[in-house]
């Protein structure tokens, strides 16, 4: 925009039409020794068709009132300036400048602000908009109008749209007729529009749901429809751009979700942006899924295309799939900050459950700070291969053409994983795989680059940690693909470098998804929401697979053939059974991810001898192996190590009963009995030697506690 500091020079503007607003205009900048503000000159006469088009406005329709005027006699000025008024006028929007809900509740938004002489009229009406311009008649050319906008916004003082469709807080005019709209109705509507279900079901669903308030009434279909379809004219409307500069818009958002913030620290020059997003319905589904088992955590998504990494805290539903329960947006790792971050959210969550214990916390980068982790949640810490066999298979597949060298260096380097309880020579291994596949120059660019500098640390780190079940790893990379899926549509590539985009698709998009899958999970409502949500996992698609169509190589062992459920004419291979590092033909597999095929065949190999056993169940061996260490000599402390192992090994036995009966009667039937002791009194009951009132039975007095009591029970 130009910058003047005289309007001698400016460009009258009459644009063509009836009416025209500040669209129509091409604004500069008029500096002067106080402000710059943005100024237009157009012709008297055409005033009233730009306050017409004005208040026209779509996204906030409303009506200007004239909050100050000043008028000059023509020669009243022997001496005057280029831009002195000869009439000067304050056009105001309707909606301000007061703001008579503050420290109240919500107000209602009407469409315009009726009998604006009098503000007592309609003071519900008064909502803080900041929108104003000054039409000011130019003294030496009265023919002239010189508009100056001083917030061309339709937003209170802290910046947020306070009226009209784009308002969040806006109920419309007539809220009194609006039937009953509870929180979960409302984000129901909101998730199904966000997930571009058509409206007339949208609609459908949502009368459903009102009807179960306010009962069947020809009217509230009516109104349902208004609503619905202001719902989703404010979110096809709304925007990630609360301003123009990213951190202010962060700010902004933050100031406006405050309770859908567990910690917030803006950027300065010594310490990174650290937001910590968790809404309502994130906080109770870890009360409900997190208390006594795993939090896990997808740390690094976006580490390269993102302007800040997002870290996302999962755990496990009634299904075992994984659902975000807190979003933390940041690129600082150190020990400090993870610390803070993570005493916030735990203290959110005993504010509501104060006995809210975690059973274990999953992690998936061995540069993760793990001391935060068990000073702030107590638990033990466990590590997840998810991230290292995806990204190896995802490189092997894209630098390495011939699909046989791909199996290859995938089961050698799960070879050499499977090796660190073997006492397996790192270095040794590492020469030996580098000389076998040096042709393979592209992967092994790669693998120098990227992993050698840090695998002996994540090797150790896995040798040291205990390592989570493939399910749960499955379960973890459903979540991620999804996640990418959802952030990485090539609409929105332009926008990866903004963090309000990133919160903007966090809450509406993606939460709205989550929210929905598990509402048709629990209700049955959204019959095919609900099956696409059960088979969203590997682990699930892979128990639908019989046994029977499973087939071992029964020479060498070398592969597996899995027949297709659709068409038994086909089938596909898995090399390396019995393996994490295992390597499908499918499509879903050379994407770099876990699928079917590959846990249906460990899942039959598991149960043979042949095969060996699990990363998971190793790990726990050499765990337990490490507990029931011989002292040096036959002392308590053998005892106690026995006792150790043997409670931790009833535990897992205890737990694989239960996950094999399908009845939880035949595993009760199985614990040993547990006699309860009857108490008994250590003293005679002492006898009342008070004798019963006159005109009292025994009976009666007897029973007069019992009385009292049903008397008591009666006035609850």
């Amino acid at each position: 925009m130009d910058v003047i500091e005289s309007i001698d020079n400016l460009q009258v503007q009459d644009p063509p039409g009836e009416d025209f607003c500040s669209a129509d205009l091409d604004w500069v900048k008029l500096r002067s020794a106080e402000r710059c503000d943005d100024v237009a000159l157009i012709p008297y006469d055409r005033v009233d068709a730009f306050i017409i088009g004005e208040c026209s406005n779509v996204e906030c329709p409303t009506r200007f009132h004239i909050e100050r005027g000043r008028k000059r006699p023509k020669g009243s000025l022997k001496e005057y300036k280029n831009d002195e008024y000869l009439e000067y006028r304050l056009y105001w929007c309707s909606f301000g400048p007061e703001n008579y809900g503050e420290g109240g509740g919500t107000l209602p938004s009407r469409r315009y602000r009726l009998n604006t002489r009098n503000r007592a009229a309609r003071p519900q009406s008064m909502r803080g908009c900041t929108c104003n311009f000054v039409v000011k008649r130019l003294y030496a050319r009265p023919s002239l109008v010189l508009l100056i906008y001083n917030e061309r916004r339709h937003v209170n003082k802290a910046g947020f749209v306070c009226h009209g469709p784009l308002d969040k807080d806006a109920i419309g005019p007539g809220a009194k007729k609006i039937p009953y709209v509870c929180s979960e109705i409302q984000q129901q509507t909101m998730s199904m529009i966000y997930l571009g279900i058509p409206e007339e079901n949208v609609l459908e669903k949502h009368i459903e749901g009102i009807q179960r308030y306010c009962g069947s009434d020809p009217k509230v279909k009516t109104l349902a429809s208004q609503y619905v379809q202001k719902l989703g004219m404010i979110i096809k409307r709304s925007t990630h751009e609360l301003d123009l500069d990213d951190e202010a818009s962060i700010r902004l958002w933050a100031e406006r979700n405050k309770k859908s913030i567990f910690f917030y620290r803006d950027t300065s020059e010594n310490e990174p942006l650290i937001l910590g997003i968790q809404t309502e319905w994130q906080l109770q589904q870890m009360i409900r899924f997190g208390h006594r088992n795993i939090i896990a955590a997808d740390s690094t998504f976006g580490i390269k295309r993102l302007k800040y990494p997002l870290c996302t805290l999962l755990v496990f539903d009634s299904r075992e799939h994984a659902l975000p329960v807190a979003w933390i947006i940041t690129r600082s790792i150190a020990k400090p900050d993870v610390a803070i971050w993570m005493k916030s959210l735990l203290d959110r969550v005993r504010s509501v459950n104060s006995g809210w214990k975690a059973s274990g916390f999953l992690i998936d980068d061995a540069a993760a700070q793990i001391e935060p982790i068990r000073e702030t949640f107590s638990c033990p810490v466990l590590f997840s291969l998810w991230r290292v066999r995806r990204s190896w298979l995802r490189h092997i597949v894209k630098k390495c053409t011939n699909i046989e060298v791909q199996r290859e260096i995938f089961k050698r380097l799960g070879q050499i994983v499977y090796g660190i309880w073997g006492g397996m020579d790192l270095a040794v291994a590492l020469e030996e795989l580098l000389l076998d596949f040096v042709d393979q120059t592209s992967f092994m660019q790669y693998f120098r680059d990227s992993w050698l500098p840090k695998i002996e640390m994540w090797l150790e780190l896995m040798k040291t940690l205990p390592l989570a079940s493939q399910e749960a790893s499955g379960a973890i990379e459903a979540y991620h693909v999804k996640l990418k899926t959802k952030l990485y549509d090539d609409s929105h590539l332009g926008s990866l470098q903004r963090v309000d985009w990133l919160v903007h698709k966090l809450t509406t998009e993606l939460h709205s998804s989550y929210w929905l899958d598990c509402y048709a999970d629990e209700s049955d409502l959204f019959q095919n929401v609900k099956e696409d949500y059960i088979a969203s996992t590997s682990r699930y698609r892979a128990l639908q697979i019989p046994d029977a169509s499973v087939s071992l190589d029964e020479n060498d062992q070398l592969f597996a053939k899995v027949l297709s459920q659709k068409d038994s004419s086909l089938s596909k291979l898995v090399w390396n059974p019995g393996s994490e590092f295992a390597h499908c033909d499918c499509e879903w597999s050379l994407q770099g991810n876990l699928c079917k095929h590959v846990i249906k065949v460990n899942m039959i190999c598991g149960n043979m001898p042949r095969f060996r056993s699990s990363l998971s169940f190793q790990s726990l061996k050499t765990i337990l192996m490490d507990i029931w260490k011989k002292p040096m000599d036959d002392s308590v402390s053998l005892d106690l190590s026995t006792a150790w192992t043997f409670q931790i090994l009833d535990q897992v036995q205890n737990l694989v009963e239960f996950n094999d009966f399908n009845s939880i009667g035949l595993v009760v039937n199985n614990m040993p009995l547990k006699w309860a002791a009857k108490q008994v009194r250590t003293s005679p009951r002492r006898q009342s030697q008070q004798p019963p009132l006159p005109g009292t039975s025994e009976n009666s007095a007897t029973n007069k506690s019992g009385k009292r009591k049903r008397d008591c029970v009666s006035l609850k």
